[in-house]
């Protein structure tokens, strides 16, 4: 009746307002002729009729312990989280106050901790209800959907996309499918997800949880950079061997032949050293704390981004200048400037001089390229402070690359008969001063190249509004929560 509609409604929403998913029971007695009949081919509204209420049931079913703080680490990303569900306008409120997507409710005064996070909850039948236009016009999408269809889905990942969105989607259901090939990253849950879900899914989350899917794109973050770190050192490093060798050619012996500042073998022994060990060590970096606090990246932008091209060029050009101007130091600057002849060919007395200068060569070249390896590590951010110096020792793989890096290069410089017969060159003794000074002004040179990108260039990424009010939501939540709440 309507008097017992009036009566519960408020009950219902209270409940609701609880997170609690409401259930109602009543009952009525079969006739012996209704009792005869198959109820599964009869309209359930001649069956549903004089029923006996008996009481209203309410389930919790409580988010998991960590969608409250993977919901804020989204937001601490950029990363807009959006809950369309089939619950109760008020029980979905509730859900997603606890796990972050809405505001908590105002107290007395109207005043909150926190910043307002957009629409307030709307039913599928109110969002069905406008215009493409008219949800373009809405300042903000919202951020709940209650009593949701499969409709309603689709609808709110198209207005998504003409805003410029890149959505992923997360369902379980048939009736989440077209939502699912829809999203741009469809998304379905493992244990509890249907078969057409799946197959509708470009990712299958054999977990069922959402906090794996923002571990997952933090570990996104962390490959893409370092993909960028390792083509920085190798392509680096070998457009250094390049310059050093290309201004080589300008050295002429008595012959008017060319001295090579590096032997064939050296030079392959140089790529050995300074290639792949300490390139596959960046591809194995850590993810730095910060990298959440990027914003995501616009989805033209490739693996090689101007930045990583300039960093390469120039990078490349300062350790193959230094290493060929110390094959000069060493010949001209503080020898005699005699080159002698048929030094490519083998070792004399004469060619004392020019094997010692391309040891020289050798050792810049190949511990500039090993030192560069840790500037990648960090693309504008200082590396040679004292705070980075105390993590030196954080990439395991990209330290024992460097040490064992050094270590063979001194072989290769003092092994008799290895140096002077394979390698065409010969160990230094006072030219390590110019070597150790060389490598002190490339440090220098990088972080003064660095501290440039940081005060003259914009950054690559730059937060839109909404990724800056996204991280707004993050940094007061954190400071609410360090501090156990803000005082009046």
């Amino acid at each position: 009746s309507d008097d017992l509609q009036a009566f519960l409604d408020p009950r219902i929403q209270e409940m609701a307002r609880d997170g609690l998913r409401v259930l109602s029971f009543a009952y009525r007695h079969l006739t012996e002729a209704e009792s005869l009949i198959d109820l599964n081919k009869v309209d359930r509204e001649g069956v549903e009729l004089n029923m006996t209420f008996l009481g209203l049931v309410g389930i919790y079913d409580p988010p998991r312990p960590e969608s409250l703080p993977s919901v804020m680490e989204c937001y601490r990303a950029g990363i807009q989280v959006t809950m369309l569900t089939g619950d109760h306008p008020a029980t979905a409120a509730a859900i997603a106050r606890q796990v972050g997507i809405l505001q908590p409710e105002e107290d007395g005064q109207g005043d909150s901790h926190y910043v307002t996070l957009g629409q307030p909850v709307m039913t599928a039948r109110e969002f069905d209800a406008l215009s493409d236009e008219e949800v373009d016009a809405l300042p903000e999408l919202p951020n709940v959907i209650a009593r949701c269809s499969p409709d309603t889905k689709v609808k709110m990942i198209q207005a998504m996309h003409r805003r410029n969105g890149i959505v992923a989607m997360t369902g379980d259901g048939v009736n989440d499918s077209p939502s699912l090939k829809f999203a741009d990253v469809g998304i379905a849950m493992g244990l509890s997800g249907s078969d057409v879900a799946k197959q509708a899914s470009e990712i299958i989350l054999t977990d069922d949880n959402f906090a794996t899917i923002v571990r997952a794109i933090r570990e996104g973050r962390r490959i893409f950079n370092n993909i960028q770190r390792f083509c920085c050192v190798l392509v680096g490093g070998n457009v250094a061997e390049l310059i050093c060798l290309l201004l080589g050619l300008a050295f002429r012996d008595k012959l008017n032949e060319t001295v090579f500042p590096l032997s064939p073998v050296a030079i392959l022994v140089n790529n050995l050293l300074t290639g792949t060990p300490p390139a596959m060590a960046l591809g194995l970096e850590k993810a730095w704390p910060t990298i959440m606090d990027e914003p995501p990246r616009p989805p033209t932008s490739g693996l090689f981004s101007w930045e990583v091209q300039a960093d390469i060029v120039f990078y490349g050009f300062t350790i193959g200048l230094l290493s060929i101007s110390n094959f000069w130091l060493v010949i001209s600057g503080f020898g005699d400037g005699d080159m002698a002849q048929h030094c490519n060919k083998g070792y004399s007395d004469e060619c004392n001089l020019v094997f010692r200068a391309r040891g020289a060569v050798f050792a810049t070249l190949t511990l500039g390229i090993l030192l560069h390896a840790y500037n990648c590590r960090r693309i504008r951010g200082p590396m040679w402070n004292w705070r980075m110096l105390k993590r030196f020792h954080e990439n395991k793989f990209l330290m024992g690359g460097f040490i064992s890096g050094t270590i063979l290069c001194l072989l290769c410089m003092y092994v008799p008969g290895l140096n002077t017969e394979v390698l065409k060159m010969k160990g230094i003794s006072w030219e390590w001063g110019i070597v150790l000074i060389t490598l002190l002004v490339f440090l220098i040179i990088s972080e003064l190249y660095k501290f440039g990108k940081r005060r003259f260039l914009k950054p690559l990424t730059v937060a839109t509004e909404e990724q800056v009010r996204l991280q707004r939501i993050w940094t007061e939540s954190t400071l609410i929560n360090s501090s156990g709440g803000l005082e009046k």
